[in-house]
């Protein structure tokens, strides 16, 4: 059902004060503490890593019974906290020390555990976190996807699983199925650490559909004394829709390091594309000290392999490339293309994720397929130097192409920003985003064009219309819906220019939605309660640079997400690009403790953690709002409640 109102919200409320005098505005105040650093300026220092064994896990769940205690008698209304007061903290890693398995969960520099003060959770909270129609396993930790691909009606994801605890450890393959990418059916581990060359973990990899209708799975497996080598798996039954067993080939591994390569320093495979020489390609992220680096390697058979004597493309400064991407974008046109496809009218995206960040990069460019080499359009927006696929909280991405609807799908993996002490009590941690169709933005002919799957709109369910809502300088409007937990916006801001006068200001996104300047920030509040003591800031902020020119910045600020103080809590943002007379628009998926937004068409991403303690359930609220001090804005919005999509196990005993 469709509610079409011009009436449903308040009328914008103006503040005739000093905004230090209005205690509603205080959000909005500038001071100096809001002016938080972002990751997108100062990317933090390479991520340090623990081992997971028995002994460690023995003095966690010590620890844990003696804080529960701790924590046992501390108030439930913890004090607010100043906005930006974890700006200084970086978040590093956990996990272990050998490479991809340190793909989790952040704490905080400088400070250890059990010195962090925790909040008092309870269980309706941690309930209200989990969300309802992203993919996540009933139970335990997960990491990122590996393998994902469509196969006789089902679409398949695998995903980096510990079946035993909330944690990362014990690495195999989770795996599931979904008719629309939206509804999932859980089936039994597809690949388990079990062999000597996987007996440290079956991490990531990625799968090839060969044209004789075999399906190679290539992953790393780490052996006993954490090598990182390449093996080979394929299904028992290909011709079977869910692909429920899997077969290692007897041969793994069928990659070892090659000389020069440290043996944590490999991994990785991507899927494979035929060459013109009718030779399979393979892709393989690694470093040579600083300089991260992109092997190939030639196969005819997926057993034998031949190195090549050079990069497909190296970028140095940036460290261990993990999780590489290869694939193909139309230069025009939104269909997507076969990892294989080349040739006029092609370019080709390469993508790493920097484990020194854990951000991942990417970059558009020319691929020659007999010399084997790529190159960037731009060396300015060079791998893991420019462009990023989401600027918030995400790792790890993996695409596929679905030959059903010929498009190229994005999974990337969404982990936790609270503390693993959190994270054993609630049980589970970590989810996959949206998944997100990619193509190649045609008016900028550099930028990645990234949106939600059309099928995520079968859960739209009442929807609301604002139209020509006027929010002035320094106020805020309340939109009146009705659950604000679960939702898709749509928005359209239009600026008017009240002063006249023209600025040089160089604010970014750096400053959050607190830091005023003539013509921004403006956007949305999401997650927000009544009295705007939690608040997730959506917004823009244009910045006038010449007389003839606005530099448009598209941010995040979760720095008062959550009166929490043990959770991570920061400005995401990036300039975005606003090409002729587009209007800036944006895109906000609020699904509990997740919020993904896209600005201009998905031009920019960026997704948020965040874990208020205040606006969850019916307590949560949805607002506009206008930090500029000379322009007024104008919004349209479209806004659906989304219901939620079903995760359960497949009901194998009807086969």
């Amino acid at each position: 059902m469709e509610t079409r109102s011009t009436a449903a919200f308040d009328p914008p409320t103006i503040n005739p004060y000093p905004l230090f005098l209005n205690p509603i505005f205080s959000f909005l105040l500038p001071l100096s503490q809001m002016a938080v650093e972002t990751p997108l300026l100062d990317p933090p220092p390479p991520a340090t890593r623990r081992q997971q064994c028995g002994l460690i896990l023995s003095s966690l769940l010590i620890f844990s019974v003696g804080l529960l205690t701790f924590s046992g008698h501390r108030s439930q209304q913890s004090p607010p906290i100043s906005p930006g007061a974890d700006h200084h903290r970086t978040p590093p890693a956990r996990g272990v020390r050998e490479g991809v398995s340190a793909k989790s969960s952040p704490g905080f520099v400088g400070e250890e555990e059990e010195e962090r003060v925790s909040y008092n959770w309870t269980n309706a909270m941690f309930t209200w976190q989990r969300t309802a129609y992203h993919f996540q396993p009933q139970r335990n930790w997960m990491n990122g996807c590996a393998g994902p691909l469509y196969h006789k009606g089902w679409y398949h994801i695998f995903y980096q699983y510990n079946p035993d605890s909330a944690v990362w450890g014990n690495i195999t393959w989770g795996h599931a199925v979904s008719r629309d990418l939206i509804h999932w059916l859980l089936l039994p581990l597809a690949l388990v650490p079990d062999r000597w060359y996987d007996v440290n973990g079956v991490w990531t990899g990625s799968a090839t559909r060969h044209p004789d209708g075999n399906i190679y799975m290539l992953y790393t497996g780490s052996t006993g004394n954490l090598t990182q080598v390449q093996n080979l798996a394929h299904p028992a039954d290909p011709s079977d829709p869910l692909l429920l067993n899997w077969v290692k080939n007897p041969a793994n591994p069928v990659l070892l390091p090659p000389p020069g390569i440290g043996p944590k320093d490999f991994r990785d495979p991507t899927t494979a594309w035929l060459g013109p020489d009718g030779l399979w390609r393979v892709a393989i992220g690694s470093r040579m000290e600083k300089l991260g680096i992109t092997l190939v390697y030639k196969t005819r058979d997926f057993l034998s392999y031949e190195l090549l004597d050079h990069y497909l493309h190296s970028v140095p400064g940036t460290g261990m490339w993990e999780c590489v991407d290869f694939f193909p974008v139309a230069v025009n046109g939104t269909k997507g293309l076969d990892t294989s496809a080349a040739g006029e009218g092609i370019k080709h995206v390469l993508k790493a994720s920097l484990d020194d960040t854990k951000l991942d990069h990417f970059a558009v460019g020319t691929y020659d397929p007999v010399e084997d080499l790529w190159t960037p359009d731009d060396p300015k927006n060079d791998v893991g130097i420019g462009l990023k696929y989401d600027y918030g909280r995400y790792y790890a991405s993996k695409t596929f192409y679905d030959q059903e609807k010929q498009r190229r799908i994005l999974w990337g993996w969404i982990n936790e920003t609270d503390t693993e002490f959190d994270d054993l009590k609630k049980g589970w941690a970590s989810l996959q985003t949206i998944p997100r169709t990619v193509v190649l933005d045609g008016r900028t002919g550099a930028d990645l064009l990234q949106w939600p799957v059309e099928e995520i709109e079968s859960l739209r369910l009442r929807s609301y219309c604002f139209e020509d809502v006027l929010v002035g300088p320094g106020s805020v409007v309340p939109l009146h819906i009705g659950s604000a937990t679960q939702l898709d916006i749509m928005a359209e801001f239009e600026v008017e220019l009240i002063s006249g006068k023209k600025t040089d200001e160089e604010n970014s996104c750096d400053g959050g939605a607190a830091e005023r300047s003539s013509l921004g920030p403006f956007g949305i509040l999401a997650l927000a309660d009544a009295s705007l003591s939690e608040l997730t800031s959506v917004f823009f902020r244009p910045v006038q640079t010449s007389a003839d020119a606005v530099t448009t910045y598209f941010c995040t600020d979760q720095t008062r997400s959550s009166l929490a103080p043990d959770v991570f809590k920061v400005v995401y943002g990036s300039s975005i690009p606003v090409v002729g007379d587009e209007k800036l628009q944006m895109r906000v998926l609020v699904d509990h403790s997740i919020v993904e937004s896209f600005g201009q068409g998905g031009r920019r991403v960026i997704s948020s953690r965040v874990y208020p303690t205040k606006a969850i359930y019916g307590d949560a609220r949805l607002f506009l709002f206008n930090n500029a001090t000379d322009v007024n804005v104008k919004v349209k919005l479209k806004i659906w409640e989304m219901n939620s999509a079903f995760i359960r196990p497949y009901p194998l005993d009807q086969l």
